[in-house]
């Protein structure tokens, strides 16, 4: 690696296992950057669905002891390594260097914690490619929550919409406000959803059928509203932790039938979020696979004024690992890639560690 730095563009093989465990999202893309503005194209998108054995243990990781998560750490860095090195092998790419957010098992940021696995050194094994990861430490380590990260990306590739929403497993927003950008998680999205959708048979609920079938209840509804979460204020973040503690109780207490628990999640998240947009009339892009269901969608149009925008498939799938391509450029050129006023951190911070790098 010579003069990384100093280049106007990279080549940087994003990498992202998100919450809901849809699977390993991978994002080679080129980022150009002139006199501080960047932007970026896509070379190539894959995501990996992952085998039954691997959500298991995903899912499960965070009630394992410390030798057992180490162990994981490592054959998740195997796994991550091996399937890039397939990807680059098939598609003849040659990235400058690898971005990975990795799999976040536990996230306490009030209690100074946050881990992801998927360790750099069995990922360097497995492709030769310098890797940066552990990105949320550092901002952690500032007072920060750490999360979510993605807002930085958002203010610089993707500033033409007014709101920025992210459905995956964990419903976040990010936007401007006060020349200053601002974002936090709003609620568990996919991790309700496809907690509910598994009861019924399904990985999950395909463009909200299921959900559009049941009905809403408005006690449910209501107790969802309570959760302390939702009445306090940002900066804040969820992890799954908050799930189990939270939500899981409220929806198993229930006595609505499952597919009415569904209708009534969706318009929890709907109505969560719209009281999350103050600015009306402006437009939301739409992104992460909760895009993809139609009823979410109709419910979130019916309760904002706001024109919400779902763009194509691969901004869509692909957004959360090309921004994490683009922090991982940030961190190589020491610039911030996480906002203080986004996370609540004492000063604005260029987090993540870097493995084999060789510059001259």
């Amino acid at each position: 690696m010579k003069n990384l730095s100093s280049k106007s563009s990279y080549i940087v093989l994003g990498v992202m296992s998100g919450t809901s465990l849809d699977g390993l999202d991978l994002a080679v893309v080129k980022l150009n950057v002139n006199n501080h503005k960047w932007s970026y194209d896509l070379l190539y998108g894959e995501s990996l669905e992952y085998s039954t054995s691997w959500k298991n243990k995903l899912k499960n990781a965070f009630s394992v002891d410390n030798q057992s998560l180490a162990l994981l750490d490592a054959e998740f860095g195997e796994f991550i390594g091996i399937s890039i090195q397939n990807l680059i092998d098939k598609k003849n790419l040659a990235p400058d260097f690898i971005a990975s957010h990795g799999h976040t098992i536990f996230h306490q940021p009030n209690n100074g914690i946050t881990v992801q696995i998927g360790n750099a050194t069995s990922i360097y094994e497995q492709t030769n490619l310098p890797v940066i990861n552990n990105f949320r430490a550092l901002d952690v380590s500032l007072g920060g929550q750490g999360a979510p990260l993605v807002p930085i990306g958002d203010k610089l590739l993707f500033h033409e919409y007014r709101y920025c929403l992210n459905l995956g497993g964990i419903a976040n927003i990010s936007f401007e406000e006060d020349s200053k950008r601002r974002a936090f998680d709003i609620c568990p999205f996919n991790m309700c959803l496809n907690y509910l959708s598994m009861q019924l048979g399904f990985a999950f609920d395909e463009g909200g059928k299921l959900a559009l079938s049941g009905e809403l209840d408005t006690d449910l509804f209501s107790q969802l509203n309570n959760i302390s979460y939702c009445k306090s204020l940002p900066p804040k973040s969820l992890g799954y932790e908050e799930f189990l503690e939270l939500w899981k109780p409220v929806l198993d207490d229930s006595n609505a039938s499952t597919i009415n628990k569904l209708n009534t999640v969706v318009e929890h998240c709907a109505y969560q979020i719209a009281q999350s947009i103050s600015a009306k009339g402006d437009s939301i892009l739409a992104t992460g696979g909760g895009a993809y269901n139609k009823y979410f969608i109709s419910r979130l149009k019916a309760l904002t004024d706001n024109e919400v925008i779902v763009p194509s498939d691969e901004v869509i799938e692909f957004k959360e690992a090309i921004v994490f391509a683009l922090l991982g450029a940030l961190k190589f050129r020491n610039e911030p890639n996480c906002l203080a006023s986004v996370t609540g951190a004492r000063k604005n911070n260029s987090g993540g560690d870097l493995h084999g790098f060789k510059v001259d």
